[in-house]
């Protein structure tokens, strides 16, 4: 139903904020983040920076989800405050191209997993989406790439 593909990526810098919320006060927080990190690389003359926009979901209590939240940026600037410098570590990661609502999201994920399987991997850490659109756009078109890094089918997780 979405495409899924496993790809390796280098390790990438980021600005990031770390926060829990319920899964339905996400939007609220996602946009106080977004807008403190954009304003922060604006701060620093470096709004060209910001290169893709992503979450990291630590766990999948939809009522105390654990997020990093930010921007990849193309070399390492210093964090300020709550804003964070962090590294996306690199590696190979399944990844799913979903297009649809954020709210509607959760059959992307029950897909990459088979996928990861039937390929000889299994999940290996922290889940990501990536937002590769804005929410200005109409909630069907929206697109976000879910990913997880892999490690190979009966090996521990290190993460």
């Amino acid at each position: 139903m979405f495409p899924c593909e496993i790809k390796t990526f280098p390790t990438r810098s980021a600005l990031s904020i770390r926060f829990r919320s319920p899964v339905q006060e996400l939007s609220a927080y996602f946009g106080r983040v977004y807008g403190a990190i954009g304003a922060y690389l604006a701060e620093l003359g470096a709004q060209d920076q910001g290169e893709a926009v992503f979450a990291a979901y630590h766990n999948m209590d939809m009522q105390d989800l654990d997020i990093v939240a930010g921007f990849t940026v193309s070399k390492p600037l210093p964090g300020k405050g709550e804003i964070q410098a962090a590294e996306i570590p690199g590696g190979p990661f399944a990844i799913c191209h979903y297009t649809g609502p954020y709210d509607q999201v959760g059959p992307a994920y029950e897909e990459l997993t088979q996928y990861a399987a039937q390929h000889g991997y299994q999940p290996g850490g922290v889940a990501y989406e990536w937002y590769l659109n804005g929410p200005d756009v109409p909630p069907q078109d929206l697109k976000t790439d879910v990913a997880f890094p892999v490690i190979p089918l009966g090996e521990a997780a290190t993460a």
